[in-house]
């Protein structure tokens, strides 16, 4: 959603928020890694747990054939980073408004990828400048910009 938000307005020329001063930072998962391991685990349909308990739940498996997966980006990056990256790919400045921790938000978030990564051999890799120069392409298609 950030990226989408911030396209649009870095490309209106009206400045962006920027959290807890830039000092965050998420693992931005690329839509198409995103496709690729759902793909991936719709192929395989997974062993029921025979270990699993209701008294000790162990929330990614099940004694049915089931299984959780976190599909994500396992390699956080830096707002400043994401956003120059943005930058690069419009091929202008932000203009940026830069704000205080929200409350209730966190400075770093990513995903757990490892069962993912151990059952499927799969980890979303697609490097954060690439997935953004292919939605600013994208973007400005769609937008006719």
């Amino acid at each position: 959603m950030a990226l989408f938000k911030f396209v649009q307005q870095i490309l209106a020329n009206e400045p962006i928020d920027v959290f807890n001063n830039g000092q965050h930072a998420r693992g931005f998962t690329y839509i198409d890694d995103i496709v690729e391991a759902v793909v991936r685990v719709a192929d395989r349909l997974p062993e029921p747990n025979p270990g699993w308990s209701g008294d000790r739940p162990d929330p990614g498996t099940s004694s049915a054939p089931y299984r959780l997966y976190n599909i994500g980006n396992h390699s956080p990056v830096k707002l400043m980073d994401f956003i120059a990256a943005i930058e690069t790919a419009l091929g202008r400045e932000a203009k940026k408004n830069f704000l205080p921790l929200q409350p209730g938000d966190v400075p770093a978030t990513y995903a757990d990828v490892a069962d993912l990564s151990a059952d499927i051999g799969f980890e979303p890799n697609t490097p954060i400048e690439m997935g953004i120069e292919k939605f600013v392409a994208w973007y400005r298609d769609y937008y006719r910009m």
